[in-house]
Order: C-alpha cells, then structure tokens, then sequence
C-alpha cells in the first residue's frame, strides 16, 4: 500500500481482511506470531495521516493511540516497528519528529500518535481521539475501554481495532462475542479470528518446537487463538456421545441455583440473578446416563421455581434435588407455592458439595463415564442445542474465567442416582461354608 510518499506496507492475506474492513470497530483473536503489531503500526499511521473524519470533522485537534496493558510493554513493543515504518520526512517518511521519553511521533500533517499503558489510566483522559488500538486487551481492565477512551472518541466518531490472543473467557471475548453476533448496539462491530499459521512467513516447524513444550489448552490458546480456557484436558470433546432415549430407566432432576443476590433481605421482588440456573435432567439405567434436557437461564427466583415444577410435571423424576444452602432457602417458599398453584407435590432432596470442590465433584461425576461411554447426550435434533453450550463448558473446564453451570448441574445427578452396573464376564464364586456363622 503506497501513500503519498515511498513508503510501502505489505499486509499478507489475513492482515489485509482485518485493514480493508469498514466495520468501525474491530476485534481481532490472533495467535502469537500472526503479526499483530505489524498490523497495529500500518493502521496507526494511516489513521494519523488522515485529516479529515468520515463525518466531516476536523481531526487536526485529535490524536491516535496505541495503548498496551502498559507503557513500557508498549513502548518496547511497537515504538520501534513505528519509527522504522514511519520513517522520518528527510528519508522520504511520514515522520516530523519523534519524543523518545513520552513515545510521542508528530507525523508531517501535525497530527501525534502516542504510545500509552493501560496501567496509567490518568494519562489517556483529556484528549480527542480519532483512532485507538488496544492491544492485548485480554490484560487491560475494561474500564479503560468503556468509561475513557470510548467516550473520547465521541466527537470525531473514530474507530478501534482490539487485538490480541485469547486469555480465557473474559471482557476481550466478550466482546469478541458481540463482534460476531452484533447485538442491539453492536451493528458497527466486527471479530476475526486467525491461527498464527495465517502469517505466510512462519514456518510450520517452528510452531511444532513451540507446542512441544506446552499444553493441549495452552497451544490452542497461543497460536491457535482459541478461548477455550481449560483445553478440555479432562472432560474431552470427543468423549461426547449421542443417542437416542433408552427404552430402560428412571429419571433424576438436579438444580444448580444461579448466584442470586439480595438487597438486605429476601423479600419478593428483591432478588436478581448473577449467573444461570442450570437444571439436568437424566434418565439413568444399568448402562449409564441419558441426558435428556440441561435447561438453563438467567431467572429471577420466581420464574426459577416455576421451571422445576415443569420440568417434573414433564419428566416424573424418581429424585428432584436442589443444591443445599441460601440459593435453595431462597427458592423454597416461591417453590412451594408454584406446587400449590399447579397441584403438583414432590419431596426436594438436598444436594451438598460432600466436602469437595467443585472441580474435583465434577471430574468425579463425570470424567470416568464419559471416558467409559457410560454417558450419552440427547440428539441435538430432539433440544435445543443445550448441548453445544455444555459440551463448550467442558472444553473451558476447570477454569475461573467460564462458566460450569450446566457441568455443575449435571455432576449433582451423582448424589441422586444408585445403580448398580452390569458387568459382563464376572463369575461369582464365592460359597458358605457355615450357614449360621456366614462364612
């Protein structure tokens, strides 16, 4: 790409899809050696060479940042790649001076670029912006994003580009997500997603020697721009089975409350959801669990017990249970007149952690049945995709940074059932010798 003066960028493939897109705000997820900083310095110096905004506005007055989770990441990052892109005006470069100390460049149209850390929030307020470039976002807190430099892009209507490799399932995928399904307020919005291998230039073997010394999770991650947070390293995707409802059986319902919270007191009305209930209901026989339906949601308590309700009418469990504690308390009385409005009467049996983390209950619950195939799914034809989410939820787990609500939900099944397994081959040979004594 040649500007007005000698300087060429060459953007491979991938880059050139992120550049030549109009989306207003961009969120790439790239593995590492993709080229993510070449990328950033092409975009700030166009962007700073510009004079004019989309919508008329003059942008002598506002500035181009790059901001790294912190100054001096960012300074040794890409104040380098910029200086040796830019070039100054007596090579025949975009450059008029340069500020060593503060990373500031003064490009020949006047307008700055400034290199700035996340890590300094004071430092990025009081100034118009036309363009910012946020990387490594994952690293940053969001409110760098939302309450400084969002609103100082208001008068000119700039845009941003969010780059970075994936850190789990946090406020970077969260707005990689809205990218991609651009909900009300997202329209301008656009991801990308790009393996590092999307970089022409890196050798295969090299990616190879880097892997050898990671994780499954953890090379998914780096260079496969992947923001499944636990690799699935326990509850693996391919362990996943599907089939039919087994003729054979009896049902089980287990509840995982959502986190609610309260204002003071548990008085009606006052209570809200933090995360989504989960509620596993299986058919379990001599060959193990069916799993017919995980309905989940972000209920407010009374619709919560509603949905138990119905979810027994629909299935007639042998079992309900419901995680014991204050979520359970607070379901309790709104449970119970939902069962005097629709006439239907069922025990509620107490589900308890046991003494275990919750990391440790599920892999117990689950791991081995799966591995086994002891465990099966509904086919997807007969839900609706409940499935998908529970199968990404195991791929994240365990991991702070996702959710295991329906994994939670589904391990309880474990407290509720007993069954005694077939097993194929085992003779018992054991005989009394005497009738009174037993043995």
């Amino acid at each position: 790409m040649t500007g007005t003066t000698d300087l060429n960028f060459a953007l491979h493939q991938a880059q050139l899809e992120i550049f030549d897109h109009q989306a207003r705000f961009k969120v790439v997820a790239a593995g590492r050696r993709f080229g993510k900083s070449y990328l950033a310095a092409v975009t700030l110096l166009i962007e700073g060479l510009k004079n004019e905004a989309a919508n008329g506005a003059d942008l002598s007055l506002e500035e181009v940042y790059y901001i790294a989770p912190t100054f001096e990441q960012g300074k040794k990052i890409l104040w380098p790649v910029l200086k040796a892109m830019g070039k100054f005006a007596n090579e025949g470069g975009v450059i008029e001076s340069a500020y060593e100390n503060t990373a500031v460049l003064t490009l020949i149209n006047g307008r700055r670029v400034s290199i700035k850390g996340a890590d300094r929030p004071d430092s990025l307020r009081g100034v118009g912006l036309s363009y910012v470039v946020l990387d490594e976002y994952a690293f940053m807190k969001p409110d760098v994003w939302e309450l400084i430099v969002q609103p100082a892009l208001s008068r000119a209507q700039g845009g941003a580009l969010f780059i970075g490799t994936p850190d789990g399932k946090n406020h970077f995928y969260d707005l990689f997500v809205k990218g991609q399904k651009k909900p009300k307020g997202y329209e301008d919005w656009h991801s990308f997603q790009f393996e590092s291998l999307k970089n022409p230039v890196l050798a295969k073997e090299e990616i190879a020697r880097a892997v050898q010394r990671m994780s499954v999770g953890q090379a998914r991650q780096e260079y496969g721009a992947s923001f499944n947070s636990g690799g699935g390293l326990f509850l693996r995707e391919e362990w996943w089975k599907f089939k039919d409802e087994p003729k054979e059986g009896d049902y089980y319902i287990a509840v995982d409350p959502a986190g609610f919270s309260n204002a003071g007191s548990l008085k009606k009305g006052q209570l809200k959801i933090k995360d989504e209930t989960a509620i596993a209901v299986v058919k379990v026989n001599t060959d193990g669990w069916w799993v017919a339906d995980i309905i989940s949601g972000q209920w407010d308590v009374r619709e919560t017990a509603l949905r138990i309700v119905k979810a027994y009418a629909d299935y007639r469990p042998i079992k309900l249970g419901i995680e014991k504690g204050a979520l359970g308390n607070a379901i309790a009385p709104y449970l119970e007149d939902e069962m005097k409005r629709l006439n239907r009467y069922f025990m509620v049996y107490d589900l308890t952690h046991g003494g275990k983390q919750k990391e440790d209950r599920i892999r117990w619950a689950l791991q081995g049945r799966l591995e086994k195939g002891r465990l099966h799914l509904a086919n997807e034809e007969l839900g609706d995709l409940w499935q998908r989410k529970l199968i990404e939820q195991a791929n994240d787990f365990p991991s702070p940074l996702a959710h295991d609500d329906l994994l939670d939900a589904l391990a309880y099944i474990d407290q509720l059932a007993s069954v005694v397994y077939y097993s194929e081959g085992v003779i018992d040979t054991y005989q009394t010798y005497d009738l009174v004594a037993g043995f």
